[in-house]
């Protein structure tokens, strides 16, 4: 394995994964996306990855047969699932199959790190003896902020591009994937015009005037 951590996140919908895997860059992993099963499987046994997420709102029993499949060809990743409406029995069989948790979608920062941080050391992870978990939880969530901050600018600038060109696409992913960071990181005003954005470019509107409110919301 890399010297730089890997997760591999597995979704049939482009658009929800896109804010876990932003969310994981921010943290410190190199970051793979599969759309399904099967090339899941094919990245796991090429990257060997130390975190594999997987979307439990597929198909049903599609994510906990391929956390099954993953620990039968040898794959040692620590194992995530992630939901916005998956049911008790669901959740139930993907913990059954290998999952360490499930966790509610939008993943929330401090969640999602504090739960790998307890199961393994992460790319944040605090060594033993360092300062204490509080002091590293304020640290993480402060660097955390100072990226996001940092790549705001290009953010909106892609998500101001798409709508220039009207590329309709491109508008929805840029817009989706600012408002799960944005909704991780607790900016949910930012998180709110994006998701009105990305709605309406799923539907092929080009809606400029939130573009506009979005500048105006993410400046604040």
């Amino acid at each position: 394995m890399s010297a730089v951590p890997t997760a591999l996140v597995v979704g049939a919908d482009a658009a929800g994964r896109a804010p876990l895997a932003a969310l994981l860059q921010l943290t410190g992993w190199d970051v793979r996306e599969a759309a399904g099963t099967r090339e899941a499987l094919g990245l796991a046994r090429r990257l060997e990855p130390d975190l594999v997420v997987v979307d439990l709102d597929g198909p049903a029993g599609e994510a906990p047969a391929l956390l099954r499949r993953l620990r039968l060809v040898g794959c040692r990743a620590r194992l995530l699932a992630v939901t916005a409406a998956a049911g008790a029995a669901d959740r139930a069989a993907a913990l059954e199959a290998g999952a360490l948790a499930c966790l509610p979608r939008p993943v929330d920062a401090r969640l999602l790190t504090g739960r790998l941080a307890r199961r393994a050391p992460g790319p944040q992870a605090p060594a033993a003896g360092d300062t204490s978990g509080a002091d590293v939880d304020a640290d993480l969530m402060d660097r955390l902020q100072q990226v996001y901050a940092a790549a705001l600018p290009g953010r909106l600038t892609a998500i101001a591009d798409s709508a220039r060109s009207g590329d309709a696409a491109a508008l929805a992913s840029a817009s989706a994937t600012l408002a799960g960071t944005s909704a991780q990181l607790g900016h949910p005003e930012v998180a709110a015009v994006c998701r009105a954005i990305a709605r309406d470019a799923r539907r092929g509107v080009l809606a400029h005037e939130l573009v506009v409110e979005l500048h105006s919301v993410a400046r604040g």
